[in-house]
């Protein structure tokens, strides 16, 4: 499940993940990015790629800064506004870093599946091994530079692994074309990896997904 290459020299942006999702999606496709923040990725995705992006955001500083840089952009809580969408509506539907603070992620991902052909999603690995090692030997809700927050003021809800992630698109028939794990430091981990191995050595992680076809 390798990666497509760019071909294209990398932009300075410092987000390993949306670099990722910018080499997947095709040029000229069309995109909504769910929880899109202040539009880095859409913007990222319109320089390299072309396309025609939509973004919905929760908070209104969020909207407001990209409606401000010309992205289209409206507020709305993918928890709930995502129902509303028709079916296959976009060729990707993305979500980067924005899973774990949904109230239902499953339901969010299904939504994805549904109006989108396919499904880009990124997420911190609650299974990487400086998680487990500060919960296990120091005795508290671990921080790292992915996870920054304290456990009382953290806007994640639902911490997952790769191995949660990926029984959670067998359940629901996600079909997993790509999917890569990278280091801390940003490095992808070898692909020929067995899943273990990312789930304990890979800091966040990125899925292409579609639907799986009905025979």
């Amino acid at each position: 499940m390798s990666l497509p290459p760019s071909g294209q020299t990398r932009p300075a942006v410092g987000r390993v993940d949306l670099l990722t999702v910018a080499q997947i999606v095709d040029q000229g496709a069309k995109v909504l990015d769910v929880g899109c923040g202040d539009g880095e990725l859409l913007r990222l995705l319109a320089n390299m790629r072309g396309v025609d992006g939509r973004g919905i955001e929760l908070s209104r500083e969020g909207v407001n800064e990209c409606v401000a840089k010309g992205l289209a952009v409206i507020q709305g809580d993918a928890d709930t506004d995502l129902a509303d969408y028709p079916d296959d509506a976009f060729d990707y539907v993305i979500l980067s870093q924005t899973l774990q603070a949904t109230l239902r992620p499953r339901v969010v991902l299904e939504h994805m599946l549904r109006i989108g052909r396919r499904a880009i999603v990124s997420f911190p690995n609650f299974g990487y091994w400086s998680v487990r090692f500060q919960l296990l030997f120091a005795g508290h809700m671990p921080r790292t530079d992915i996870l920054p927050y304290s456990w009382y003021d953290t806007p994640n809800l639902h911490h997952c692994t790769i191995k949660d992630f990926r029984q959670l698109c067998t359940e629901i028939g996600a079909e997993m074309e790509k999917s890569v794990a990278f280091t801390a430091s940003g490095s992808p981990l070898r692909l020929n990896a067995p899943w273990w191995f990312w789930n304990l050595f890979g800091e966040q992680a990125v899925f292409l997904l579609s639907r799986k076809a009905t025979r």
